[in-house]
């Protein structure tokens, strides 16, 4: 079984980095990639970087390593960009996990689920400067000063055309067809709510639920390849 593991916003793959080593130690291939304009990508951020840019850094790995039965994982924001993704790719899709994450509907952008005030807030800062600076670390759980630090050191800002640019579905039904999980980590932000309480009833849907914050793959790495492998099947 292979894991691609999508970090959210203003991370980069190198917030897996304690979770990568013990999924491979389970017996799986393992990718952990770093979206266009942030982490080890930095570099390369300009404004114009949105959604499509990173459904297609995310399609783009899948084929070039040829990949097939995927367990594709979003965290937070890439719940906007794995959905994208598993349209474009739907047949290399396993399962998609939705890791504390969004799950957006064809036509809706990450702001129109963040409510009115932080909606507005992003616009104003993104459409002046082109990106989105990081929101405080403690409202993403992390309260080791050792964890704290890591994730201030490493956070970048994040480009906020991505955040804009609704989701643009060409094959739905391929979409709707794939297995999916929910893992609710109980974010302080309580953002991911609106998607926990529709999905735990859902029979469509398998609910998880893993009570380590929002950065549960930083906070708690082996509750973390513990939660993925049992959306996986695999325990």
């Amino acid at each position: 079984m292979t894991f691609v593991l999508i970090h959210g916003a203003w991370h980069g793959g190198w917030c897996w980095k304690r979770v990568v080593p013990l999924l491979r130690a389970a017996g799986h291939e393992v990718h952990a990639p770093t979206l266009t304009g942030l982490g080890d990508r930095a570099h390369l951020a300009h404004r114009d970087i949105d959604l499509e840019t990173h459904i297609s850094d995310v399609v783009g790995l899948l084929e070039a390593e040829e990949l097939d039965d995927v367990v594709l994982v979003g965290h937070s924001y890439a719940g906007m960009v794995i959905t994208g993704a598993a349209d474009r790719a739907p047949q290399r899709i396993r399962q998609l996990v939705y890791f504390d994450a969004f799950v957006p509907e064809n036509g809706r952008a990450l702001t129109d689920y963040v409510g009115p005030a932080l909606a507005a807030n992003q616009r104003t800062e993104g459409e002046g400067a082109g990106t989105v600076a990081p929101m405080p670390t403690k409202a993403l759980g992390a309260t080791l000063p050792e964890d704290v630090a890591w994730v201030e050191r490493r956070q970048v800002r994040h480009p906020f055309k991505t955040m804009s640019q609704p989701l643009t579905l060409c094959n739905p039904a391929a979409v709707a067809k794939l297995p999916k999980a929910f893992v609710n980590c109980h974010s302080a932000t309580g953002t991911f709510e609106q998607f926990a309480s529709r999905i735990r009833t859902d029979p469509a849907w398998r609910y998880f639920e893993l009570k380590a914050g929002h950065d549960a793959m930083i906070i708690d790495p082996p509750g973390t390849a513990r939660v993925l492998l049992d959306c996986a099947g695999d325990r």
